[in-house]
Order: C-alpha cells, then sequence, then structure tokens
C-alpha cells in the first residue's frame, strides 16, 4: 500500500483492500481511510442484529437455508472447497440460503421436476459481501464476477446457481460448461451444442423463467429472483446465520 502526497487533488484507488489519502492544502494535511471490508461505501447489513430488524419490519427478508426447506434437494457448494475457480475454499460450510419468496419458488420448482424424475442441485445461493471482494480481485471480468462496488444479487440472497440432476442416478444432465467455466460456452447465445444439450439447458431455463426467476444471458446456471433489488446486500458468515 502506497501513501501519495498531492497538492491541490485526490489520488484514489479503488483497487486495493485499504485506501489511505494525504490531502495537502495550504500545508496541511488530511488523512482518509475506507473500511477494507467495504471499500466502496456501499450500504450492506453486517450483523445479525441489523439483518434480524429487516426480518422483523418485512418477513420476506429471511434468509431460508435450502437443505430444511426444500426435500431432496442437492448441495454441491464449490465455494465450501478448493474445487472453484479460485482454487482456494471461500465458504466455512457448505450452505445454502436463499431470501424465503426465493426459497419458496425453488421448491416449487423442485416438485414440478420431480414429476419428470429431476431435481435441482445448487452450486451457491447467498453470498457474503467479502466473497465478491475476493472473486473480483482474483478474477476481474464483471461478465462472470460482480463489479463489487455494485454488490452481488447473490449478496442480495436473490440469487442461485444451479443445475439438473437424474433423481434415479443423481447424475447431472448434460450442459454446456461445467459450473463456473467461464467462457462463451457458457452464455445463452451459444448454439453451437448437441441438441440433448440444448435441451437440458432450455428445460432448466424454461422451469425457472416460469416460476419467479430471470435468467443471466452470459452463465447457463445463474438465476435470480424476480424483485429482488429490493433486498439488501449482506456480509453476514455462514456460522452466523447458523446462530438463528
Amino acid at each position: 500500500m502506497k501513501i501519495k502526497k498531492v497538492t491541490n487533488f485526490l489520488t484514489i484507488s479503488l483497487l486495493t483492500a485499504v485506501t489511505v489519502v494525504s490531502l495537502s492544502v495550504m500545508g496541511c494535511k488530511e488523512q482518509v481511510k475506507t473500511d477494507p471490508k467495504n471499500p466502496y461505501g456501499l450500504d450492506i447489513i453486517n450483523s445479525l442484529e441489523a439483518y434480524s430488524k429487516t426480518v422483523e419490519a418485512d418477513s420476506s427478508n429471511l434468509l431460508v437455508d435450502l437443505e430444511k426447506h426444500i426435500p431432496g434437494v442437492v448441495l454441491d457448494i464449490r465455494y465450501a472447497t478448493e474445487n472453484n475457480f479460485t482454487g482456494k475454499k471461500i465458504y466455512t460450510a457448505p450452505k445454502a440460503w436463499l431470501r424465503r419468496d426465493a426459497a419458496d419458488s425453488l421448491l416449487k420448482i423442485q416438485q414440478i421436476l420431480a414429476q419428470e424424475g429431476l431435481g435441482i442441485k445448487v452450486f451457491d445461493a447467498y453470498r457474503p459481501y467479502a466473497g465478491t471482494l475476493y472473486f473480483y480481485e482474483v478474477y476481474g471480468d464483471t461478465t462472470f464476477v460482480a463489479a463489487p462496488w455494485k454488490g452481488s444479487i447473490h449478496n442480495r440472497g436473490g440469487a442461485v446457481d444451479l443445475t439438473l440432476i437424474n433423481l434415479a442416478t443423481g447424475e447431472e444432465l448434460a450442459m454446456p460448461t461445467p459450473f463456473d467455466e467461464f467462457s462463451e460456452k457458457a452464455s445463452y447465445h451459444y448454439k453451437e451444442l448437441p441438441a440433448e444439450v440444448l435441451a437440458n439447458r432450455d428445460k432448466l431455463l424454461k422451469v425457472m423463467t416460469e416460476n419467479g426467476f430471470t435468467f443471466y444471458e452470459y452463465e447457463w446456471w445463474h438465476f435470480n429472483i424476480k424483485g429482488r433489488d429490493k433486498y439488501s446486500l449482506m456480509d453476514i458468515s455462514f456460522e452466523d446465520l447458523e446462530k438463528l
């Protein structure tokens, strides 16, 4: 970290964990420090007390544990392992939470798919804001990684990454790419795929968008609940959520 002395102007680096700015005006110096956990000054819920107050004010703010809410849901929380694009374990537990409306919609989707012998496997859901900061540090392409100066819909508990599985075998249906492969093949615009893969991708898209979610065009696995902007960004750890 470098501290630059400047006259008559500020130099602010938004890409460092902590920014210290020295301002010299008529021989006077003032130092301004940004919060390394919130370097862009976003409005973020970062305590259980603050989160509980939002739930008291509006019960739809509740984050729901998907394992408890959706019978038979399969979790493959990659960020709780080293098997992810960062190569490091980001989460402290293989858990998945969504806001109540999103969780209810996903429960309905699981029930619809079960009639065809299919189910869902969840790779990621609510993500603490700290994860978004780190992801951008590792991979600074906002096509695939959320811009930390805006925050991710995952940070709002309104996004889910998932795929389809065969309930009898537990095997994933063939999709265009593995989860979190950041390539053009992951986009819905990419058509040069086997007919089976296109059909599976379309099936996932159809069941999700017909039941409360919108899709993200560059990642076949990523879906956002409608009305997600009403939810606050959050930076509460999984351990703290499990205390409730």
